[in-house]
């Protein structure tokens, strides 16, 4: 498991840009019965774990010796410069179950796009599981060798996941096919039907409400600051 260390914040409003300047990334720790803490991480280090792991696969971040068991719930960039500007970690609970989306990764060439001109189209780019946090897989390998000729399908029955893993779609989704040539409009209609993902349950909802409230109270207290 990739561990960061992390530090309280108490930079708010305009201070933010020095936190930043000074190659730290401003972010908030939240999760279940836990009020939100502003904190922050150097940026280098941030930006590192994140390329290696993305937003599905459980961090420990050491608070001044004080350890949580995190996913990073959401990341904010600068459109412009694409940089990381904030980031959200969500504490979990390790005897919990958890639902989180977590990427497909496509591998391998299909025998049909290269030698029948068929064209990939990949209806869905994650899905949503549940599972123990430490069960949680990185990435999810889809293999389109399997797709050898045209009218080819892999379905989200053909994955295959840790017992301990439960996938939350409709097993006869579609996850990519392979395509006779068509317009760009009708591929775009077949990437509508992908697959209605399950609600998250409800405690996590009432988790993320209260912790969107509090950020909401965070953000509202640099506005004031900025006056």
């Amino acid at each position: 498991m990739q561990e960061l260390k992390v530090k309280p914040r108490k930079e708010l409003g305009k201070k933010v840009r020095v936190l930043r300047r000074d190659g730290f990334l401003p972010a908030v720790l939240y999760g279940e019965k836990m009020t939100v803490q502003p904190i922050s991480v150097s940026y280098g280090d941030f930006e590192r774990v994140y390329r290696e792991t993305g937003e599905s696969a459980l961090l420990k971040l050491d608070l001044e010796g004080k350890f949580f068991n995190v996913l990073i719930y959401d990341k904010k960039e600068d459109p412009l410069s694409g940089k990381f500007i904030h980031a959200d970690f969500y504490a979990v609970r390790m005897d919990k179950e958890i639902k989180t989306k977590i990427p497909f990764r496509f591998v391998g060439e299909s025998s049909a796009v290269k030698n029948e001109g068929g064209i990939l189209v990949k209806v869905l780019q994650e899905i949503e599981v549940e599972s123990l946090p430490q069960d949680l897989p990185h990435e999810i390998k889809i293999e389109l060798g399997s797709l050898s000729r045209i009218g080819s399908r892999f379905l989200i029955r053909d994955i295959i996941l840790s017992k301990n893993v439960k996938i939350l779609a409709d097993s006869e989704g579609t996850v990519v096919l392979v395509e006779a040539p068509r317009s760009e409009e009708a591929i775009a209609a077949l990437k509508d039907k992908a697959v209605v993902e399950a609600a998250p349950v409800e405690t996590e909802q009432e988790v993320k409400k209260a912790a969107k409230a509090e950020k909401e109270k965070l953000e509202k207290a640099e506005a004031e600051e900025k006056k």
